[in-house]
């Protein structure tokens, strides 16, 4: 008698597709358009909520920057958005090294189980390369940038008390 497997918790992208998905293409999709949520719709389908969730945090650190610069709405409403818009950008390049680095046979076992067995090559290691790159130095402008405008507001409060 087999053995019974154990039931696996179901998510978004438990689920492979019949035709097997390219570990190379999803990662170029995370570099290029991962924070419009490309990789995850390629993945999961147009029903994956972490896709979707991607496409509107992108667009909400969109409007956030844009009404920072035109000086329109509540600064700590225009903050949050582009926060958001922020976590989106960098979340898909840690995606794409994640999805990058994964072990082809792992890659296989989930997204590829009935097809050609995947071999990652130079584009792959080059791409995974260039988001921690990428990812990084966003994430550092990003930091430097909050860290100035908040110390900035703290001596400007400090000079309105002192005066």
């Amino acid at each position: 008698m087999p053995a019974a497997t154990p039931a696996r918790h179901a998510s978004p992208l438990a689920t492979p597709s019949a035709r097997g998905k390219s570990k190379l293409l999803t990662v170029a999709l995370a570099f290029l358009f991962g924070s419009l949520g490309a990789h995850r719709f390629y993945l999961g389908g147009l029903r994956d909520l972490y896709g979707w969730a991607h496409l509107l945090a992108l667009l909400a650190g969109a409007i956030g920057v844009a009404s920072m610069a035109t000086g329109a709405g509540s600064p700590a409403l225009n903050w949050t958005f582009a926060v958001a818009g922020g976590i989106s950008v960098i979340s898909a390049f840690l995606a794409a090294i994640v999805y990058g680095l994964r072990p082809d046979d792992k890659w296989d076992a989930r997204f590829n189980p009935h097809g050609k067995p995947t071999r990652s090559g130079w584009p792959v290691v080059i791409l995974v390369i260039l988001s921690l790159l990428i990812g990084t130095g966003l994430l550092m402008a990003g930091l430097a940038i909050s860290f100035q405008t908040f110390f900035e507001s703290q001596v400007e409060a400090a000079r309105e008390l002192s005066q």
